[in-house]
């Protein structure tokens, strides 16, 4: 199985499928959702989010009418959401990347993420800022601040330090 790799330079689309995959991980296996990957991107057009943001409830009911990917009306209407929410940072003054950069801490963005974005929690919100290669702390210490354990993170963290491409940063 493939470990998501950090996203070099991510469009709108990318912001948004990683953040949506995310979502969809969250209390389910990893595993599972990389399976059904390929159904996710057909039934959200490729995750642009100016044709996410337009969904109606017809599209949802033809999402949760399929049988390729796990039917969680909740997270379906969390990712259309987060699609207009999306566009709206994007509209703002610097755009999405500019709004992701004006946060002084990551403790400070992580918790707007959370407040902002729908179905984001603490882990989820951590995957997608290293996943979009916004920096993060080491990720020993942000899990020694979470409950469970974590060991697709781990195993995400470890696989891009080889690489050399870790977005986490010390303190």
């Amino acid at each position: 199985m493939a470990v998501p790799e950090v996203v070099e330079a991510p469009t709108l689309a990318d912001y948004l499928a990683i953040l949506s995959r995310a979502i969809f991980q969250a209390g389910l296996s990893w595993k599972m959702i990389e399976a059904k990957w390929d159904a996710y991107l057909r039934l959200f057009a490729d995750f642009d989010p100016v044709q996410v943001a337009a969904f109606g409830e017809g599209d949802v009911e033809r999402i949760l009418a399929d049988g390729g990917v796990v039917r969680t009306r909740k997270k379906i209407l969390a990712t259309i959401e987060n699609a207009r929410t999306l566009l709206e940072l994007e509209r703002g003054a610097g755009g999405f990347r500019g709004y992701l950069g004006s946060f002084a801490t990551y403790s400070e963005l992580a918790r707007e993420l959370r407040a902002r974005f729908a179905f984001l929690g603490e882990l989820s919100a951590y995957y997608f800022l290293f996943r979009t290669g916004v920096p993060v702390p080491r990720f020993e210490v942000w899990e020694q601040t979470v409950p469970g354990d974590h060991p697709r993170m781990r195993e995400m963290v470890a696989l891009a330090r080889e690489q050399g491409r870790s977005p986490e940063r010390d303190g």
